[in-house]
C-alpha cells in the first residue's frame, strides 16, 4: 500500500513541477512579446499616415442632423390637385 501512494505521490510531484516550467515558459514568451510590441510602437509601426489625406475627401459628405431639412414626400409631388 505504501508503495502505491509512492508512486502516485510521485507522479503529483513530476506534474507540478510540469506546471511550473510551462508558467516560467509562458510568462518569458508573454514578456518577449511585449518587448516586440512596445518596440514596434516606439518605430512607428502603427502611425496611421493614410487616414489623415484620405479623410478630406469625404467630409463633405458628413451631414449634421439639425440643420437636415425635411425633405417632401415623392407621393405628395405626383398626385395631381383638383382645381
Amino acid at each position: 500500500m505504501t508503495k502505491a501512494i509512492e508512486v502516485i505521490l510521485h507522479k503529483i510531484q513530476v506534474g507540478m513541477s510540469i506546471i511550473y516550467v510551462l508558467i516560467t515558459v509562458s510568462v518569458i514568451v508573454a514578456i518577449i512579446f511585449f518587448i516586440a510590441f512596445v518596440y514596434s510602437v516606439k518605430k512607428g509601426q502603427y502611425d496611421d499616415t493614410y487616414t489623415p489625406s484620405v479623410r478630406m475627401l469625404f467630409e463633405d459628405e458628413l451631414v449634421n442632423p439639425q440643420k437636415e431639412q425635411k425633405k417632401p414626400d415623392t407621393k405628395e409631388i405626383m398626385q395631381p390637385t383638383n382645381q
